[in-house]
């Protein structure tokens, strides 16, 4: 499982020029699921991202966690994380988790987020999204379990 997560002021998910996810200030995961993952890597990623101390104390250290400043999540799934680009010019999804198995885990990362996280919003499974953000910072990070 990986994720890429940045930390941002304001972060949306348009779907068919609807607006499907929202969120002010957070973190918005790109979250990709390959062949072989289990909740045990979907639990421990999620932990990780949630006590992650990347936001800024009073003194302008990154001190803090998403909980101790009550922010908000945007959980956007993205199964070109599992691209392998190392041979030839079309990028191979080899890795990637199979459809149902990938909606699966989506779903459960997402459900035990909002058993921890006040706001969490999502994209749509396997749509066609665009995702807008500002990355406060920038901070980005790249999670891999």
């Amino acid at each position: 499982m990986k994720a890429v997560i940045q930390r941002v002021t304001s972060a949306s998910v348009t779907v068919e020029n609807r607006i499907v996810g929202q969120i002010g200030q957070g973190i918005m995961i790109l979250l990709g699921i390959e062949k072989n993952d289990t909740e045990i890597q979907a639990d421990w990623l999620l932990e990780k991202i949630v006590g992650l101390r990347i936001f800024n104390d009073l003194d302008a250290k990154m001190n803090l966690s998403l909980k101790d400043i009550s922010g908000a999540l945007l959980v956007v799934s993205q199964f070109t994380l599992a691209g392998n680009c190392s041979k030839g010019k079309r990028p191979s999804f080899d890795t990637a988790a199979p459809l149902l198995e990938g909606k699966r885990l989506y779903d459960y990362f997402v459900a035990s987020a909002k058993l921890r996280i006040l706001q969490v919003e999502t994209g749509i499974f396997q749509a066609d999204m665009q995702v807008g953000l500002v990355n406060d910072g920038p901070v980005t990070f790249i999670l891999e379990r």
